[in-house]
């Protein structure tokens, strides 16, 4: 029995669809909460953050920590894993992460106009219309994100599919019917070629998830224990990188022979931060072009932070990704630099705080250090102190060390 995959444009009745072909062809129906679920129970991770990992907008943080692309390679695996039982109907974004190569797979696109769509959405009563215009266009941005970074094109592009079929003016047992007769063609059947490509896929599942946990995006081909791995991202030292690879994969049970090669994606940039730590660092100043020269030199010591110009953005950076480290201006408008403290050290404990300013006195280095603050440091600081300061505040966030705190005694 072949697999059906379906991704839908919201409000297109993909679940109705979905159920419908799995009745007639007597199938089980699995979907991207139920591979959640899967991965969830087995690994240390929630729910939440693989559908994170797939729609939302990665971290700032995400070049350093590569933590898209680990918890891709969990949703990989396991959509792997339940394709390769055949008889299988997936209504889902992870269905993309099946290779054109597996050829007993018919993927399904329901698609419909956006007044066919806005009806939909409002049926019920429980939005307006132009409430429900804004939820299919933010449906919509999220499954672009997706098929950008699988496939580098758009969700509705008709290469991802087999089968496009507009829900304008199709009944759900219309498409239904559309998809079990040619689901039931041989072209679509499972059989020993099929197999073959299952095995090559589990296989680059595998390297995929060994790659990722060491902090490298990069495509795969896999034919017969014969392994390609595509390069498609900045690099300098491409030959460093290329012996890296192939050390790691060469290394793998069931890989015969490895080779290398460039994609459409690779490009030389003019510095390539080799973080020797996955730190999540978070510089706070409202100066601009002090924040961004003070991060430049962070950079050249392998400690690239995100920036964030006040207090609201800083905070709602917080929020979304708990950096280990903040490096903290007090002098700023709106939330200055010790009520941004205070909200981290009470909401986020484990962020350590480090304060950098060019106002300092001892009645405030006493309060920031009572509310929490790792380190008071008044500008212009060494730039070896402020590294070192920054590598052991990320040593105590990340119970790597002890951590050791400034205190008046250490003041630069």
């Amino acid at each position: 029995m072949s697999v059906v995959t379906f991704f839908s444009a919201s409000y297109c009745h993909a679940e109705e669809v979905a159920r419908e072909t799995a009745g007639a062809l007597s199938c089980d129906i699995v979907n991207d909460a139920d591979l959640f679920r899967k991965i969830s129970g087995s690994n240390d991770v929630s729910s939440d953050r693989l559908e994170q990992a797939m729609h939302a907008t990665p971290s700032l943080f995400n070049s350093y920590t590569h933590e898209k692309e680990k918890l891709i390679a969990l949703l990989r695996s396991s959509m792997a894993q339940t394709a390769a039982k055949d008889g299988i109907v997936f209504s889902g974004s992870a269905g993309l992460l099946l290779p054109k190569t597996l050829s007993n797979v018919l993927r399904v696109c329901l698609v419909a106009g956006p007044e066919y769509r806005k009806a939909e959405a409002a049926r019920d009563g429980s939005m307006t219309g132009h409430e429900a215009e804004k939820q299919i266009k933010k449906d919509d941005e999220a499954k672009k994100r997706w098929t950008r970074y699988l496939h580098h094109t758009g969700p509705w592009d008709p290469e991802l599919y087999d089968i496009v079929i507009s829900m304008d003016n199709k009944t759900v047992d219309q498409a239904a019917d559309m998809i079990i007769e040619n689901v039931l063609k041989p072209v679509v059947a499972s059989g020993p070629g099929s197999r073959k490509a299952m095995d090559d896929f589990l296989l680059a599942c595998g390297i995929y998830e060994v790659l990722a946990q060491d902090g490298h995006d990069v495509e795969l081909e896999c034919t017969d224990g014969e392994v390609t791995v595509i390069i498609n991202r900045y690099v300098v030292r491409l030959g460093a990188l290329e012996n890296e690879l192939k050390q790691a994969v060469s290394d793998f049970p069931g890989v015969r022979s490895v080779k290398t090669r460039v994609g459409p994606g690779f490009r030389r940039p003019a510095i390539y931060p080799a973080l020797e730590l996955p730190m999540k660092i978070l510089l706070v100043d409202d100066e601009k072009e002090f924040a961004d020269t003070l991060s430049e030199r962070l950079q050249t010591r392998n400690l690239g932070p995100a920036v964030a110009y006040n207090g609201e953005d800083a905070l709602s950076i917080v929020e979304a990704d708990s950096p280990d480290v903040m490096v903290l201006d007090m002098r700023m408008p709106g939330i200055d630099g010790m009520e941004v403290l205070r909200r981290v050290k009470k909401e986020n404990p484990s962020t350590e705080v480090i304060v950098l300013t060019g106002h300092g006195s001892e009645k405030e280095k006493a309060l920031a250090l009572r509310l929490g603050a790792f380190a008071y440091l008044l500008k212009p600081a060494d730039i070896d102190v402020l590294s070192d300061t920054v590598r052991r505040a990320y040593e105590k966030a990340g119970k790597h060390g002890d951590g050791k705190r400034l205190d008046e005694e250490d003041e630069v």
